[in-house]
Order: C-alpha cells, then sequence, then structure tokens
C-alpha cells in the first residue's frame, strides 16, 4: 500500500471497509480523482468470515478488503494507509488533515469510517467478541446454531435479541446482568418460547481449551453456555469531523450514536457524504457497500452540477474564463 498523496482530489474517502471501497469504486469508474485513507480497522476483522453476502458468503474480510483495494487501484484510484485528525474548510475546499502531519485538498469528503462496538466491563467478552461472542443473528445465527446461547442484557433490546436467536436454538437463557428482569408482556413472550432468564450480575465468561464453556455468575455460579450474545453500545469513529461541526447525536433505538444524514447520505455539511455503519447503525457489509456507492453517485452528481454551472458562467462572460 503506497502511502504517496496528490495535492488534491475530487473525493476523499476516510475508511477502507467495505463501505469506502465500494464508493470509491464508483467514483473512479466516473473518471473522478479519488483518495481512500485506509486506518487499517475494520469492525469485522475478528470475524472469521463475512456471512450473508452474495456470490461472497464466507469469504475472509481481509480477503474482502484486498479485493476491493485492488478493484479501486486498478482505475487509478490511490489508496494508503493513515488516521484522519482533522478536517477544515480553506478557500479551496476542504483540507484534510492526517495524524502524521499529512494535508490533502478535497472537493468533497465521503465518510465511511464504520464504528465501534463498546461492550460491557465483563472478562472475557472482547477478548471472545467476533468468535464465540457475536451480536447479530443475521451475521453468526447460522454459525451458532443449536447451540446453548447466552443473552446478556445491557440494554432496551435485550429481550428482543434474545427473541431474535431463539430462531437459530431452541436452548437461549437470558441473563438480566445489570438490568432489572423483563416483567409482564416481555416476561411472557420470554415464557411463551421456553428462553430461560437468570437473574444476577454476570461476573465472566468461562473458557476452556479457548472455547466458551460457560456463564459465571457473581454468587460463583457456572451457567453452561457455547455462545453469548450481546448488544454493543455503537459509536462512529468520526471525531474528526467536529471542526466542521459534524458531531455524533443519541441513535432513536438507544443503540449508540451516529451521524445524521439525508437519504443520499448528504450531511449538513453539503460537500460531505457519510455511508455505512457511521451513520446506518444496522448496516451488515453488502447494505453499506450499496449504501456507500448510492451516495457516490449523488456526490459525482454534484460535482457534475457544480462543473456545470462554472462552464456556463464561463461561457457567458469568456473573461472570466
Amino acid at each position: 500500500m503506497t502511502n504517496q498523496l496528490a495535492n488534491s482530489y475530487d473525493v476523499v474517502v476516510v475508511g477502507g471497509g467495505a463501505a469506502g471501497l465500494s464508493g470509491a469504486l464508483m467514483l473512479v469508474r466516473a473518471r473522478r480523482s479519488v483518495l481512500v485513507i485506509d486506518a487499517g480497522a475494520p469492525r469485522n476483522a475478528p470475524a472469521a468470515g463475512v456471512h450473508g453476502l452474495l456470490a461472497r458468503d464466507g469469504i475472509q474480510p481481509a480477503e474482502l478488503l484486498e479485493r476491493g483495494r485492488a478493484e479501486v487501484r486498478g482505475y487509478g484510484g490511490h489508496v494508503v494507509s493513515g488516521e484522519v485528525a482533522a478536517v477544515a474548510r480553506d478557500d479551496k475546499g476542504l483540507e484534510v488533515v492526517l495524524s502524521d502531519g499529512r494535508t490533502v485538498g478535497a472537493r468533497r469528503l465521503l465518510v465511511a469510517t464504520g464504528l465501534v462496538d463498546e461492550l460491557p466491563d465483563v472478562p472475557g467478552l472482547r477478548e471472545r467478541w467476533g468468535r464465540d461472542v457475536v451480536h447479530c443473528p443475521y451475521c453468526h445465527g447460522w454459525e451458532v446454531r443449536d447451540q446453548a446461547i447466552g443473552v446478556l442484557a445491557d440494554g432496551p433490546m435485550a429481550v428482543h435479541q434474545a427473541l431474535l436467536f431463539r430462531q437459530w436454538s431452541d436452548d437461549v437463557t437470558l441473563f438480566s446482568h445489570t438490568m432489572a428482569p423483563p416483567a409482564g408482556e416481555e416476561a411472557r413472550q420470554l415464557a411463551a418460547r421456553g428462553i430461560r432468564v437468570v437473574d444476577g450480575e454476570v461476573a465472566s465468561l468461562e473458557i476452556a481449551d479457548d472455547r466458551l464453556v460457560g456463564v459465571r455468575l457473581g454468587d460463583g455460579t457456572l451457567v453452561a453456555r457455547e455462545a453469548v450474545t450481546v448488544a454493543s453500545r455503537m459509536v462512529p469513529r468520526a471525531g474528526f469531523l467536529a471542526g466542521l461541526g459534524l458531531r455524533p447525536q443519541e441513535h432513536p433505538s438507544g443503540l449508540g450514536e451516529y451521524i445524521p444524514a439525508d437519504a443520499s447520505g448528504r450531511t449538513d455539511v453539503p460537500e460531505v457524504w457519510v455511508a455505512g455503519n457511521v451513520t446506518n447503525l444496522a448496516a451488515q457489509v453488502g447494505a453499506a457497500a450499496a449504501e456507500a456507492a448510492a451516495a457516490a453517485a449523488q456526490i459525482n452528481a454534484d460535482l457534475i452540477a457544480e462543473e456545470t454551472r462554472e462552464a456556463v458562467a464561463a461561457y457567458r462572460d469568456p473573461v472570466l474564463g
């Protein structure tokens, strides 16, 4: 991966995951000069494979990104390693500042940096994340099918998550952890579906021979489990946008924060678009890539409109041209 930068680009894409590379691919095929800045920390790196992606189901995350980088470069796009520290506006457009001090100009910015999963402070969760500690049934449900699954309550979607994973296994246990046990209609739903509820705070996960074997409660009780699911708090990697006045907001679902945008991905800052998990917490790889491709098409159309206005002005007044 080369780190050579030009002075400026039509579009700088921040984030070298599936969304960022998909947006970049659309733009370089539209004959735009494009730079992708990749911090090299994809959210799905711990996972053994990408699932639910048509014709690429099970592909390793690293292989998918390697193929994507090669495709973008094949059309003349630049992909460099680095982390964006800040974005500011100057008289020529946007100035993107990298953490190592490099700077580059951009007419438009596509932010596809994804998010960070913040997990409860339970020993073993982070270490097993993406293996036998999972969060999404559509990403990992098949892989944990028919196993003894524990759902760690850590937010408003815990009961919903337990009911979802019941589709993949008839042995699901909800651990109330630091939350009150479900009551009323939620309790009836869990009971009707045969989902056991265990009250009491979870102290740790029990690991043996590099596999999850149980959930240890604060009183020492061990509940045998083969997989645990937990809803992380999702926080976008977007602090570098603060200088433009773009800051994460609390998501209506209560599951974390996001950068708001319109249906095209355009933010309140006209030159900045967002795509993927930085704005859509629920987007899987395929959806994130599709959103970025659609945003890229809108970016190209926006640039064409700007260039057409400039051409018309020059046509009317050749002296200005």
